[in-house]
């Protein structure tokens, strides 16, 4: 019996190590190095995060599948855990327009409440989102 394995092959790796940030800002340095190589666009939001990933502007086209590992993922999800995920919305808080300070107010309460996301929970959802993307934490 005959394997197919060809999907397997065709599969573009992409790997975020854990190891090379402990902060957003350096989780979005690193996406930016591995996901836009050979680019001058660098990612600065969640939201350009997500932007990327619909492929077309880097290392992968638009709908092409692939496969992000991100390495020492319990090293990233307590760096990006519950502490930095509080000064992120605080921050948004404290600088008021233009974000949509009920919301993030909101978002801080449900976190503080222990019902709410994460920075690592938001972005391994964002990755998730995509259905050409199979993510693997390791």
């Amino acid at each position: 019996m005959e394997l197919n394995t060809s999907n397997n092959n065709t599969r573009k790796m992409i790997v975020i190590h854990g190891g090379h940030f402990s902060s957003l800002g350096g989780f979005y340095e690193e996406a930016s190095n591995v996901l836009m190589k050979d680019t001058e666009w660098k990612i600065g939001t969640l939201d350009g995060f997500d932007d990327i990933l619909y492929g077309g502007f880097g290392v992968f086209e638009n709908k092409e599948e692939i496969e992000i590992i991100w390495k020492e993922s319990q090293k990233s999800k307590e760096d990006l855990g519950f502490t930095t995920t509080r000064e992120f919305y605080e921050n948004k808080v404290r600088q008021g327009k233009p974000f949509n300070i009920e919301l993030i107010q909101q978002k801080l309460d449900e976190l503080t409440e222990g019902k709410g996301q994460t920075l690592f929970d938001i972005l391994v959802e964002i990755i998730e989102s995509h259905i050409n993307i199979t993510l693997r934490l390791e």
